[in-house]
């Protein structure tokens, strides 16, 4: 059994998912003012309403980022104490991954870009394609640079993407398309597609402690856009 949560989509999301991704329970309350205040309750309710403890669950599956710096800290916090308080793993997930993942899901697209408003006239940008083995579900999995790199990144507004591959997000529409390129604005992933993107990194990799269980900020790390590259 596995507990995710997201708190950077600007929403309090909660689901218990058994080994095979099937959600056992999921709620989302939309914003973000009382999330500190919304989160325990609802872990609370969602283990509850899975007739399940703390005790029962085998990882703690969490938004690692990038995104809103608050929310962020938030469910980044509640699965590190949780962790250090029951002895559990934690599995950060990408929220750039789980836009792709619930892009295919939507729309059934198989390689995409992500695009997040980072807002200060950039967006979070990643490249995403469909990985799939005999194992495991079929799982949206980055696209790795010429120097096997991610292609995380802080873009500027209005760039224009490599390939003509259809854009997931609500920063698609901040960025420049190419001709005929679509643009899928309102993919908002929750806490399912967090858990069942947790799961199958969980069964591949395993999980970490809490003092690894670290979040993502492009922003603040030495990332850089593709002007600041000298690229187009």
């Amino acid at each position: 059994m596995f507990l995710a949560m997201d708190t950077v989509f600007d929403q309090c999301s909660i689901a218990v998912l058994d080994a095979s991704g099937q959600v056992l329970s999921a709620h989302t309350e939309s914003g973000k003012r009382q999330q500190t205040q919304q989160i325990l309750p609802m872990i609370d309710a969602a283990l509850l309403e899975a007739n399940l403890k703390l005790a029962d669950i085998h990882a703690l599956i969490f938004n690692r980022g990038p995104g809103a710096f608050s929310g962020i800290r938030i469910n980044t916090a509640v699965v590190q104490a949780l962790s250090v308080a029951h002895d559990l793993p934690c599995v950060g997930v990408s929220s750039l991954q789980a836009i792709a993942q619930c892009a295919y899901q939507q729309y059934g697209v198989t390689e995409v870009y992500s695009a997040l408003d980072a807002r200060m006239q950039q967006v979070y940008f990643g490249h995403y394609k469909i990985k799939q083995t005999e194992e495991t579900a079929a799982i949206m999995q980055p696209v790795s640079t010429a120097d096997d790199e991610s292609t995380e990144q802080l873009l500027d507004y209005d760039s224009q993407t490599t390939l003509n591959l259809p854009i997931a997000g609500n920063g698609s529409v901040l960025l420049k398309p190419q001709d005929g390129q679509v643009c899928h604005d309102d993919v908002w992933p929750d806490a399912v597609v967090i858990g069942q993107i947790g799961i199958a990194q969980f069964m591949h990799t395993g999980g970490t402690d809490a003092a690894h269980a670290l979040p993502k900020y492009l922003r603040n790390q030495a990332w850089k856009t593709l002007k600041e590259q000298g690229k187009a």
